[in-house]
């Protein structure tokens, strides 16, 4: 249940609710099954907070910051999220009917529970619909007919390979792609390499990051044999063993050759040239005809 004095704080008034929160930035804020039914939250500070099974449904939480909140199984239908921050929640199994996301911030969703490797999109509706792709087999293969901006990105992406994902995040956005991200980070509890599969068939093509040898090697020489009109592009940090047995995927059409790059900052100014590029070429190539 919610911390009972973090719960009568926040029924006090937004305006009294953010300046605690000013005040006591190093506190936990635990709002877990918060009955906020139709509470009036415009602009309220709700960064960080466990909102984990809170009702929020039709919820005035326009202008609020929601960034790297916990909404997991939270009810917003009908909720009012105009302009909210929703960076870097994780809404795993939420509740979104009817919502109102005109100009709200969403980035980086997190639709998979703390335990999985960690699967992120930039869509609060789309995270409903993905989540159902992964669980629903009939849905599965309707969507496998259907051509996407979706580009999956596979790799381990530690604290210190964070600004090569941020920077290969940005340039897709840029372009009109819908990134998603499977980061093997975190040990798996699931059958990760069905999961791999799901998204790599329903994808327009797919950046692998080889950097770290025990990142994605068993799901990548699964899955490429099967992708046929998805293109595979291998990146690696000069210098770095990567995955030794990428030489065994070159023999696939599908498969581009690896991008080395010296550091960080020559991978975001070729990034356009030298991954998305040729990426792009091998779809219309594969999929002539």
């Amino acid at each position: 249940m919610a911390n009972s004095e973090h719960l009568k704080i926040l029924k006090q008034g937004v305006e009294v609710w953010n300046k605690w929160r000013e005040e006591h930035a190093e506190i936990a804020i635990d709002l877990k099954n918060a009955d906020l039914e139709r509470a009036y939250l415009t602009e309220a500070n709700f960064r960080k907070a466990d909102l984990t099974g809170a009702t929020l449904r039709e919820a005035f939480l326009s202008r609020a910051d929601l960034t790297e909140a916990t909404l997991t199984e939270a009810d917003l239908w009908k909720a009012d999220l105009w302009k909210a921050d929703l960076t870097n929640c994780n809404i795993y199994g939420v509740s979104v009917w009817n919502v109102n996301l005109k100009d709200t911030t969403q980035k980086d969703l997190v639709i998979t529970p703390p335990d999985e490797p960690e699967i992120t999109v930039d869509n609060l509706e789309v995270a409903q619909f993905i989540y159902l792709l992964l669980n629903n087999e009939n849905v599965r293969k309707v969507i496998d007919t259907i051509t996407s901006k979706v580009v999956l990105i596979l790799g381990r992406f530690t604290p210190e390979r964070k600004k090569i994902l941020d920077a290969i995040k940005e340039e897709l956005r840029h372009r009109n792609y819908s990134p998603i991200i499977f980061d093997f980070d975190k040990p798996a509890s699931k059958d990760v390499t069905g999961t791999v599969e799901t998204l790599a068939r329903m994808a327009r093509f797919i950046i692998a990051d080889l950097t770290d040898p025990s990142s994605i090697p068993h799901e990548l020489a699964t899955v490429v044999p099967f992708l046929r009109t998805t293109p595979v592009q291998p990146l690696r940090l000069a210098g770095t063993s990567g995955y030794s047995m990428v030489d065994d995927l070159k023999s696939y059409p599908w498969v581009l050759k690896t991008y080395e790059y010296k550091n960080s900052e020559q991978l975001i100014g070729a990034l356009a040239r030298k991954v998305i590029g040729p990426a792009e070429a091998k779809v219309k190539k594969l999929t002539k005809g």
